[in-house]
């Protein structure tokens, strides 16, 4: 079954965001931010509850980060710098993955160390190891992944900016293995499945499993990362209805030629058949006047025998 191509949105002067966005590749993008991000040496401080991290930048590092649509701006009218606000998972991304920001914490403004962060964002958040490494993932293959909170997701992956194009999956994360405890009962019955199919496709996004599975490694520091694999499994739901459809429309078109041409049959059967009518009714029309005169010529004949 043929997947859904992705359903860009439409400027208001006819503006074709298609073309914008093949002219502007996600990875240019990424790797424009990463490279003013270290050189500006940014600074991400992570709150209490280590929910969210606010990064201070300058203007263009804000236009990057709002072009690779991470986290949000927040106002701030006080300072010169510009403020965004980040995910636990984008915010590890940029420290982990891309290595271009540094974290600092609430309290102390004390600089954290990968592992340190590591700690206690696992502490915060159990599914963290493995919603992280689904985001990266998916980050690294230059989707755009926002939450899917509202669409009943883990995440929703974009193509593109989300203001140049919709969403095209729903993603939900499925992790395997010991290590993962009772985390792994999702997705097991089939009536999870179905309402999270159901939900996706009456939003019209294509449903994306992504299974985290590990056997080797701890979740105990960031190293696990390297050890976890990741399976894609797009579920789409068989409509029978379609399949017919599809499966019958060259068969159709087979029989609307097959009925033309027995048509074009019929109306040259009926054509031949006309005519023959008319040369059977000229030939019948010479025959009798033919007979007419053999006739005549016999009654003239026989009168002058008599003369």
């Amino acid at each position: 079954m043929d997947l859904p191509g992705p359903r860009w949105k439409k400027g208001k002067d006819g503006k074709d965001f298609a073309a914008l966005a093949a002219a502007n590749p996600m990875s240019t993008i990424l790797a424009k931010l990463q490279a003013s991000l270290r050189d500006a040496q940014a600074v991400a401080v992570l709150s209490g509850d280590a929910k969210d991290a606010i990064l201070a930048v300058g203007e263009y590092q804000a236009m990057l980060l709002n072009r690779a649509a991470f986290g949000r701006a927040v106002e701030n009218a006080a300072d010169e710098k510009l403020w965004f606000q980040l995910g636990p998972e984008e915010t590890f991304f940029l420290c982990h993955a891309l290595r271009c920001i540094t974290v600092q914490s609430e309290e102390n403004k004390k600089q954290m160390g990968e592992g340190e962060l590591w700690d206690l964002l696992t502490s915060t958040s159990e599914p963290f190891p493995e919603m992280y490494k689904a985001y990266q993932h998916l980050r690294l293959k230059n989707w755009v992944v926002k939450s899917g909170l509202q669409y009943g997701a883990d995440f929703v992956a974009y193509r593109h900016h989300p203001a140049l194009v919709h969403s095209e999956f729903a993603v939900i994360v499925v992790p395997e293995g010991k290590i993962f405890g009772a985390r792994c009962g999702r997705m097991k019955v089939w009536p999870d499945l179905l309402c999270a199919l159901r939900a996706s496709g009456s939003v019209a996004k294509t449903l994306l499993i992504l299974t985290i599975s590990t056997n080797n490694c701890e979740v105990r520091s960031s190293d696990c990362l390297e050890q976890m694999i990741v399976h894609e499994r797009i579920i789409n739901r068989w409509i029978p209805q379609q399949c017919r459809e599809q499966q019958n429309k060259p068969r159709r078109e087979e029989a609307h030629m097959d009925e033309q041409r027995q048509k074009q049959c019929r109306e040259e059967a009926i054509r031949e058949e006309q005519e023959d009518t008319r040369e059977g009714v000229v030939f019948s029309y010479w025959g009798v006047i033919l007979s007419f005169t053999i006739l005549f010529l016999a009654y003239l004949s026989t009168s002058s025998n008599f003369d």
